[in-house]
C-alpha cells in the first residue's frame, strides 16, 4: 500500500482459477477494522479470474512501527449444486482447503518521488516554431522582462527631457553670447568687463556639449554594457 495514508488506499488482488472445476474463495485479514474487501468471497469458474479490491482505511502512519497485518486467501473446490456458501466452509475438511498468505507492506514516497511528481505536474512550455521575419533579437534584449523594459523607457524619456532642457539653455546662452559679443564690439572703450563676459559666453558652449555627451554615453553604458 503506497502512502501517504491520509485517504483510502486501494490495492487490487487478482485471483485466477487454473483448474477445470469451480473454486470457492474467501479473503481473511488479521486487521478487519482497517480494511474493506470487495468481494470478500465468491466462486471462480474454471480458467477464469476475479479482481478483489482491498481498501486500506486512513490512519496515522508510524514509519518505526513494523506492519503485522496479513491476508489469507482460502480456497476449496465447489461442490455440485451449491446453494449455501457458509455451509460449504463449515462442512469443508481441512485437507480440502488451500490457502495463500500475504503480508502487507506500507511504503511512503521518498523526497525524490515527490520532486518527480511536482516536475511532472508542471506544464511543459510550448516553443513557437513559426518562422519569424527579420533578424533575431540580441541575447541581452531577450533577458529583459517587462519591468526592466518599462524602467528603461521611462529613463529614456527623462533623459530626452533633460537633453531638451540643456539644449534650450545652450541656445539661450549662445544668444546671450552673441549679444555680449555685439556689445563688446560696439564698446569702443574696450573695458575689461565686456571682455570677461565675452570669454564666459564663448567658453560655456563646449562645456554644455561635453555634459550632454557624458550623460548620454554613461546612461547607455550602464544599461546595456554592464
Amino acid at each position: 500500500f503506497p502512502g501517504p495514508f491520509t485517504d483510502v488506499v486501494t490495492t487490487n488482488l487478482k485471483l485466477r482459477n487454473p483448474s477445470d472445476r469451480k473454486v470457492c474463495f474467501k479473503v481473511k485479514t488479521t486487521a478487519p477494522r482497517r480494511y474493506c474487501v470487495r468481494p470478500n468471497s465468491g466462486i471462480i469458474d474454471p480458467g477464469s479470474s476475479v479482481i478483489v479490491s482491498v481498501m486500506l482505511q486512513p490512519f496515522d502512519y508510524d514509519p518505526n512501527e513494523k506492519s503485522k497485518h496479513k491476508f489469507m486467501v482460502q480456497t476449496t473446490y465447489a461442490p455440485p449444486n451449491i446453494s449455501d456458501m457458509e455451509a460449504v466452509w463449515k462442512e469443508a475438511k481441512p485437507d480440502e482447503l488451500m490457502d495463500s498468505k500475504l503480508r502487507c507492506v506500507f511504503e511512503m514516497p521518498n523526497e525524490n518521488d515527490k520532486l518527480n511528481d511536482i516536475d511532472a505536474s508542471k506544464p511543459t512550455p510550448v516553443l513557437n516554431t513559426s518562422k519569424q521575419d527579420g533578424p533575431m533579437p540580441k541575447p541581452h534584449s531577450v533577458s529583459l522582462n517587462d519591468t526592466e523594459t518599462r524602467k528603461l523607457v521611462e529613463e529614456c524619456k527623462r533623459l530626452q527631457a533633460e537633453i531638451m532642457k540643456l539644449t534650450d539653455e545652450n541656445r539661450h546662452l549662445r544668444d546671450e553670447g552673441l549679444r555680449l559679443r555685439k556689445v563688446a564690439h560696439s564698446d569702443k572703450s574696450g573695458s575689461p568687463t565686456a571682455l570677461a563676459l565675452r570669454d564666459n559666453g564663448s567658453n560655456s558652449l563646449p562645456s554644455l556639449l561635453v555634459v550632454i555627451a557624458a550623460i548620454f554615453i554613461g546612461f547607455f553604458l550602464g544599461k546595456f554594457i554592464l
